[in-house]
């Protein structure tokens, strides 16, 4: 059987530069309390006039010219987001058309933070039954489902996007090694937007912030993200056979630098192999993982038979985990 690897990487960040000093001064906080508590510095949002599709399409852009290979090829466009343009139809056909994906089929994924883990091990899954590439894009616009007065909201989230370009490979051992997809429902009221579902239709919502994100336990969705990205990642180690030391590049959701820290210690995961963008960019759900993957590769250099573990958690519960050989 043959394998699976990352032949594209590519990404985006909204221009406008968001310090903490605006977000502490505006929730009364003193200097210097976000990035105490979570690492951040900054983060980015986008300009007025972009919607979710604009900022996904420049990304996609980026895997695909990094890919070189022709658009018509591209076999199915996965796109991992909780900020549509529209609640429908989905996004995904109309960043496909834009992008020139003549073949392609196109699908909205909802998986929260944990969605580019969902895509990956889906795409990866296809390339393999069909030998056909994939082009899976993560993007987030959380600057407009941020309450201004929500503190655990408002310290944490920001825009971007991130994509990868998945193709057919010689090397069996390539691609997904092990994935781990995981679910807390039990959980599920933890992040959630009450307003603007079939639970609660827009026309109920009187109150505009019913349309806006809230976390209603800080505390619980720490220990519980934590819990469930640790026991994701080592049983897809354990799976793969490949033990923490093993792992060259170790690339978790970008939460919050204490969580993604506690997650690395508990693994027994060396500092020099987490790679990270929460400092400068915070908290982008779904798209950090694709985003530090694309930021992180000049460095990085990811070279043939590397071992980069992804895991993440966010709300539902949804969870999971990959090991990737590139």
């Amino acid at each position: 059987m043959s394998g699976v690897e990352i032949i594209g990487l590519g990404h985006y960040v909204p221009d406008r530069r968001v310090g903490n000093d605006e977000i502490e001064a505006r929730l009364g906080l003193k200097s210097g309390w976000i990035v105490r508590r979570t690492g951040i510095e900054a983060r980015r949002y986008v300009a007025d006039d972009q919607a979710l599709s604009d900022i996904a399409i420049i990304a996609g852009e980026a895997a695909l010219a990094h890919a070189g290979i022709a658009r018509s090829d591209v076999a199915l466009l996965l796109l991992a987001t909780s900020t549509p343009d529209h609640l429908l139809p989905p996004t995904a056909p109309l960043v496909a058309h834009r992008l020139g994906l003549s073949s392609a089929g196109g699908i909205d994924m909802a998986g929260a933070c944990a969605g580019f883990i969902y895509a990956l091990t889906l795409g990866d899954s296809y390339v393999r039954t069909h030998n056909a590439p994939v082009l899976i894009i993560a993007a987030n616009i959380l600057s407009r489902r941020i309450n201004p007065a929500d503190r655990p909201s408002s310290v944490l989230f920001a825009d971007a996007a991130g994509a990868v370009v998945l193709a057919p490979s010689l090397r069996a051992t390539a691609g997904v090694r092990a994935a781990k997809l995981a679910a807390q429902g039990r959980s599920y009221g933890l992040i959630h937007i009450p307003g603007g579902g079939s639970r609660r239709p827009f026309s109920q919502v009187a109150d505009p912030t019913e349309t806006l994100m809230v976390i209603s336990n800080g505390q619980a969705v720490y220990a519980e993200a934590v819990a469930m990205m640790t026991a994701s990642a080592r049983t897809v180690l354990d799976q793969a056979k490949v033990t923490a030391q093993q792992v060259d590049h170790f690339i978790p959701h970008q939460a919050n630098a204490r969580m993604m820290a506690a997650v690395a210690h508990q693994l027994d995961i060396a500092d020099d192999k987490v790679c990270s963008t929460i400092g400068a960019y915070g908290n982008s759900s779904a798209a950090t993982i694709p985003l530090t993957l694309s930021m992180c590769a000049p460095q990085r250099a990811y070279k043939s038979g590397d071992k980069i573990l992804m895991t993440a958690a966010g709300a539902g519960l949804t969870g999971g985990a990959i090991v990737f050989e590139s």
